[in-house]
């Protein structure tokens, strides 16, 4: 979290998360991930944590880099699922799995779990025999089920509401969507 303080990373005020929860807390791991050694350390961090495996995957746009900096410190391939025009999770651009290949699967913050459980089925779909998931912040205080096992650098208790139960919508305060994905 040190680091997070340090590079502006961790924001104070209301906020719309991808998952549609509103909180008052929020990490925007690209202000950290925007620089190289901070990225490559907290992969190296993440990857001692992991099993061995194949590849390693990530959801398109919060999880390339710090999947990428995960697959370097392994020494294996990255590859990464993105939403097509349905906002459905897809592998693309070429990206194949053989049936039976390991993964892990990566992500910069997990609150719900949403988005690698649906990286995690893509695998599945495709025959890859995904071994745990992996994330800098687990801001669900480790309740988030993905199905796997997951390992997190920093796990978090954060407030986070139904839009409905907001109390910070009920106070009128103007909410933020900080994140890469439009809700």
């Amino acid at each position: 979290m040190a680091v997070f303080r340090e590079t502006g990373a961790y924001l104070k005020g209301h906020f719309k998360l991808t998952s549609g929860l509103h909180s008052d807390e929020y990490l925007q791991c690209a202000l950290v991930l925007q620089h190289p050694h901070l990225a490559e350390r907290l992969g190296r961090e993440l990857a001692e944590r992991l099993p061995a495996c194949d590849f390693v995957a990530a959801p398109a746009l919060g999880g390339l880099i710090i999947g990428h900096e995960v697959a370097r410190a392994r020494g294996v391939r990255f590859l990464f699922t993105e939403r097509d025009a349905a906002a459905k999770m897809v592998l693309r651009r070429g990206f194949a799995i053989r049936p039976g290949e390991t993964a892990v699967v990566i992500e910069d913050v997990v609150t719900t779990g949403g988005s690698t459980r649906e990286v995690i089925q893509v695998l599945q779909a495709a025959g890859a025999k995904v071994l745990a998931a992996g994330s800098i912040i687990d801001r669900s205080g480790g309740k988030a089920d993905l199905g796997v096992p997951r390992v997190a650098l920093a796990t978090l208790t954060v407030n986070s509401w139904d839009p409905e139960a907001c109390p910070l919508c009920q106070q009128g305060l103007a909410v933020e969507k900080p994140g890469s994905r439009p809700i």
